[in-house]
């Protein structure tokens, strides 16, 4: 961790020294409602290579939109997963 030069302790000081409402926070963003969450922003889930068995036409299909047919074909199974968890979520609550 680094240490705090002089001119910041010295900003740090003139900080606790003044009253809150005296402190210009007009560059501080606006806080704003939650808006949910989406998988793979942030969170990477960690992948695992496999050989799987797949139909050429799938794959030349996959393949036709360009690079990232993996990406693509994770992003389609995941969208599955996911779909077919909120259905079961919905049959149990």
């Amino acid at each position: 961790m680094k240490k705090v030069t002089k001119k910041q302790a010295e900003e740090i000081r003139a900080l606790k020294k003044m009253r809150e409402d005296e402190i210009d926070t007009s560059d501080i963003p606006e806080i704003t409602p939650f808006t949910p969450a989406v998988v793979g922003k942030f969170y990477r889930p960690i992948k695992q290579s496999i050989t799987v068995r797949l139909d050429a036409d799938v794959i030349a299909w996959l393949k036709s939109g360009g690079r990232g047919y993996q990406t693509r074909a994770n992003k389609m199974l995941r969208s599955l997963m996911e779909k077919q968890q909120g259905q079961a979520r919905k049959k149990q609550g």
